[in-house]
């Protein structure tokens, strides 16, 4: 029997993201917990959404991300929060979900790595649209892990123990559905 897969989406384009960085940490746990693991990494190459473009066929960024998720078992967030909301690049990739099924009924959940209070209006936004599109918001997976730059090691991977163990249990409970 083959490990579940989780497609990992990080709303972040700038380099050195923590938000990148609890993605990539969780990619290293996952293994430990009978989970395999996909990143997407090609937000910045998708297309300004327009319904116009979403036929057949679509543009090629758009097919790959598509597919990307119909072969995902389930899909983990962590996504920055920019002025109150998610950043507009992140927004465009949900967009281009709403045109398919792909998302629908696929076990989905967040990680909000922002320092304490702030990121609830991207985790509330984040929930309206997973909701519009279907996604099934796996609750107990989506946490709070305040992610600073120095809890980064040489790596650019968080090291301390609890918070691996914490994204290991945030990946099961995903996979788990």
């Amino acid at each position: 029997m083959s490990s579940p897969v989780i497609l990992l989406l990080s709303g972040s384009l700038r380099k050195g993201s923590t938000n990148e960085a609890v993605l990539r940490t969780a990619q290293t746990v996952a293994p430990s917990v009978g989970v395999d693991t996909v990143s997407y990494e090609d937000l910045a190459r998708l297309p300004h959404f327009n319904p116009d473009d979403d036929t057949d066929p679509l543009p090629a960024p758009v097919a790959a991300l598509r597919a990307a998720l119909d072969r995902a078992d389930g899909v983990l967030i962590c996504t920055p929060e920019y002025a109150g909301t998610l950043p507009g690049s992140f927004k465009n990739l949900l967009d281009w979900t709403v045109g398919g099924t792909e998302i629908c009924d696929k076990p989905a959940a967040w990680i909000n790595a922002a320092a304490p209070g702030r990121g609830q209006g991207a985790e509330a936004t984040l929930r309206t649209v997973l909701d519009y599109t279907g996604a099934k918001v796996v609750e107990p997976a989506c946490v709070r892990i305040p992610v600073g730059r120095d809890a980064l090691d040489e790596d650019g991977l968080i090291a301390d123990p609890a918070v691996r163990r914490q994204l290991g249990e945030v990946i099961r409970l995903l996979a788990k559905g």
